[in-house]
């Protein structure tokens, strides 16, 4: 399976405000949605770059994946998101692959995309994320 395009690049941030602020500001890139997304404890704010879109995430809970990240890493770029035509076919083939899976089977996230995540382990210390309209 191979992916249509970037998706999208995941940027942990302490602050989404400020965050939006300088993406709109300085790049003048603009905000097109804000969502929280309960089930991963965080909240997200998009922009388009042509075919690509950046996806800011503010931890809601200390203890939630962002937060985590944040607190060992500090703020920056946490994933790489790949569209794909078929998560649960692309998890499926990843793993058969030898790859480490976080989620076996699709899930719910941010814009109503099924998303799937590839364990950084296994893949060059990148955590990569599989995303599609399934």
């Amino acid at each position: 399976m191979k992916p249509t395009h970037i998706e999208h690049i995941g940027i942990a941030v302490s602050n989404l405000e400020e965050s939006v602020d300088y993406y709109e500001r300085v790049l003048g890139l603009t905000c097109y949605a804000i969502e929280e997304v309960p089930d991963q404890k965080v909240k997200t704010a998009f922009f388009r770059v042509g075919d690509t879109k950046i996806e800011l995430l503010e931890s809601t809970d200390p203890d939630g994946p962002i937060g985590k990240f944040i607190e060992k890493r500090g703020p920056g770029i946490h994933h790489l998101a790949f569209a794909m035509e078929n998560v649960r076919e692309s998890l499926k083939h990843a793993s058969e692959q030898g790859v480490k899976l976080i989620d076996e089977i699709p899930r719910r996230g941010a814009e109503g995309l099924q998303i799937g995540f590839l364990h950084p382990k296994s893949t060059f210390g990148v955590l990569t994320e599989f995303c599609g309209e399934e």
